[in-house]
């Protein structure tokens, strides 16, 4: 069935990008939520199924039809996460905690400049949710919102960033 369905689309068929979309949607809405947030996950099927009808012209029925499927999701994914404009806080913008008698206290200067050396060396991602924590004083789920990124996805960043802050910083106190 999937070589008719190939071979019915790459001549424009009509029906065929009906027929396509129903065997195949599954598949690629599966590998597209790998990919996107859970809310962007059906616009992007969408624009993956536009794609498919306009460069029908393209696909080679002798190749594979869900290979092809899949390697259009992963370009239209891409340009819809190169769209989006994370929202961040500049870490220069968020004030530093004062000591316990109200002031910042000297002696903590040397270390918050070792923890801003090594928080620059986190991957964005992964930064951003552990500056949005602690110095946004934010909850997980306050920061997924904001980001409009699932809930898992926030505390693996968070989760990785502090294990890798941990090792950047045992590594410079050597």
């Amino acid at each position: 069935m999937e070589d008719t369905i190939g071979t019915r689309l790459a001549s424009g068929e009509s029906g065929s990008l009906g027929d396509c979309y129903r065997l195949y949607a599954p598949m690629v809405r599966s590998y597209l939520r790998r990919l996107v947030p859970a809310q962007d996950v059906e616009d992007v099927l969408q624009v993956v199924f536009t794609e498919v009808w306009r460069s029908r012209h393209r696909f080679d029925p002798a190749r594979s039809l869900p290979a092809w499927l899949v390697g259009i999701a992963h370009k239209r994914a891409v340009d819809h996460l190169r769209a989006r404009t994370p929202y961040t806080v500049p870490l220069d913008a968020v004030a530093d905690p004062a000591g316990s008698d109200g002031r910042a206290a000297g002696d903590d200067l040397a270390d918050r400049d070792q923890l801003r050396r090594a928080l620059a060396e986190l991957p964005a991602p992964q930064r951003q949710a552990i500056e949005l924590a602690y110095y946004g004083d934010l909850t997980q789920r306050e920061i997924a919102e904001r980001l409009q990124v699932p809930l898992g996805t926030i505390k693996a960043r968070t989760t990785r960033g502090l294990h890798r802050l941990s090792t950047i910083l045992t590594l410079a106190s050597r």
